[in-house]
């Protein structure tokens, strides 16, 4: 374990199987939104699950968890986020069912192949390349802004390396929600799940989770809303669930 953890990171217990992952406190780390996706998505058994912009690897490791899926890659256009996330994969020893790859999102159809993946996954970035600050040459500001890829990249690369009705789950805000429906159509995947993500039960919500289906037909379910806190500091059963804590 001393050799593939560094001084400068930290170990995080992610409260299934035992698994850990790496992380860099001062670098992109995982939020909510990745754990809220890997419990929304579904991979079946003898399944390939591709997760584009894996950042440090936490939905392919926490899908490995959850889901029956026989194989999982996340692609990774950062080095060092793409080398962190292979080291937490040998730290769980995972390297037979999970493999990480360098690459951008943009080429991920010639980097896998049109029609060969079986779910795609993706926490893609939120916050369009105009909107709010921003340092190019910052992790955290790839992983929150179109620095690098844009929400239509994402959409089409999850169209073309998907089989025949094969699925897609993102998670994103839901201000965006129509752009995210006309990127899908736009592509031929059908949007058929949703569910939105409220903060408290008397708030807007801030997150929404989104099923398509590539060729799929024109029927939507509006799933429960999720709420996160009952009181400040206090999460609501499912939340707790979610996060193998209750």
């Amino acid at each position: 374990m001393e050799n593939l953890v560094r001084s400068d990171e930290r170990i995080d217990d992610l409260q299934i199987n035992g698994y850990k992952i790496i992380q860099h406190p001062d670098k992109f780390c995982f939020g909510m939104d990745a754990v809220l996706l890997s419990s929304f998505a579904k991979v079946r058994e003898g399944e390939k699950a591709l997760d584009l912009g894996t950042g440090t690897g936490i939905l392919p490791i926490l899908l490995e968890a959850k889901t029956e899926g026989e194989h999982f890659i996340g692609l990774e256009i950062q080095h060092e986020s793409a080398e962190m996330a292979n080291r937490s994969v040998l730290l769980n020893g995972l390297q037979d069912k999970i493999e990480i790859i360098e690459g951008d999102i943009k080429e991920a159809s010639a980097i896998f192949g049109k029609g060969k993946i079986d779910v795609v996954t993706s926490n893609p970035p939120y916050m369009t390349n105009h909107h709010g600050l921003k340092n190019p040459n910052n992790a955290k500001a790839i992983a929150r802004h179109e620095l690098l890829c844009s929400l239509d990249d994402v959409v089409r690369e999850t169209a073309a390396v998907l089989k025949p009705r094969g699925r897609c789950y993102f998670v994103h805000r839901p201000k965006r929600l129509v752009e995210i429906f006309e990127a899908m159509r736009k592509y031929r995947i059908e949007p058929k799940r949703i569910r939105l993500v409220y903060p408290y039960v008397d708030k807007e919500p801030n997150m929404v989770l989104v099923e398509g289906v590539r060729g799929g037909g024109a029927q939507l379910t509006v799933e429960a809303p999720l709420i996160v806190y009952e009181n400040p500091g206090e999460y609501t059963k499912e939340i707790y669930e979610i996060y193998g804590m209750n």
